[in-house]
């Protein structure tokens, strides 16, 4: 299994999701403040921003063999609250519940919530929404089949 130095991935991907925010306006950003408000509403613990609510850490990054892609995986730890902006990916995840309780809002397609052992399948290109809406902290295992030399989150407008 490869290792590689997750400081500096994780300091590349937080340059990435800079350029991402910058670039994609304040969306995202009004979106998070709509997510907590929405969270506010229904009784929900209060969001945190996602830029400190989010944590990553890169486990596996490997060539796949076929000619443009990899794949990567990443546990992703959300804070009570944390909802990721909308987003999507230049290829396949596969989400994995670690630990406490999300809400997955798939473009086009109805919620779900998903508690410990519970996976789903977002087909490329699919923008959605994770939110951890439980009380503790949440974790899930993302596993990405995707292009190549791109960069892995492409943040919706």
């Amino acid at each position: 299994m490869s290792r590689f130095n997750a400081r500096k991935t994780i300091g590349m991907f937080g340059a990435a999701i800079a350029a991402a925010v910058s670039l994609s306006g304040m969306t995202a950003i009004a979106h998070a403040e709509d997510v907590k408000n929405s969270a506010a509403v229904q009784g929900a613990p209060a969001a945190k921003s996602w830029q400190t609510g989010l944590h990553r850490t890169d486990l596996v990054k490997r060539d796949l063999g076929v000619s443009d892609r990899e794949v990567i995986q990443v546990r992703v730890d959300f804070d009570p609250g944390v909802a990721a902006p909308k987003h999507s990916h230049p290829g396949v995840e596969v989400a994995y519940v670690i630990s406490g309780t999300f809400k997955y809002e798939l473009e086009g397609q109805p919620a779900v919530t998903l508690k410990a052992g519970d996976s789903l399948y977002i087909p490329e290109g699919t923008a959605h929404i994770a939110t951890n809406i439980g009380s503790t902290t949440g974790s899930e295992l993302a596993t990405y089949i995707v292009k190549k030399d791109t960069p892995i989150v492409i943040l919706s407008k």
